[in-house]
């Protein structure tokens, strides 16, 4: 699936992924290629991408939504950055 993770200023991160962990506000979502329509918010976090190389990617979010439909994810935050690995 094509994902985009963009700030209110700049584009964060953009690429294909085979999945997609985002911090829900009822709690962590994940969303994998085929995956129904989704409309949600999301708050401060971490989202996790796998891309399809099997690396993964960390990002520090804060407060946004999602938008998937036709295998396009759009990550859409007021503030976001890479970061490494965060600690379990």
């Amino acid at each position: 699936m094509q994902v985009a993770i963009v700030a209110s200023n700049h584009p964060v991160w953009e690429g294909k992924a085979t999945t997609v962990t985002v911090p829900g506000t009822e709690g962590t979502m994940g969303i994998m290629p085929n995956h129904e329509p989704v409309l949600t918010l999301i708050s401060s976090g971490t989202v996790h991408v796998q891309d399809d190389a099997g690396k993964s990617h960390y990002f520090a979010v804060a407060d946004g939504f999602i938008s998937f439909d036709s295998n396009k994810l759009t990550i859409a935050v007021e503030r976001g950055k890479s970061i490494d690995k965060p600690e379990a």
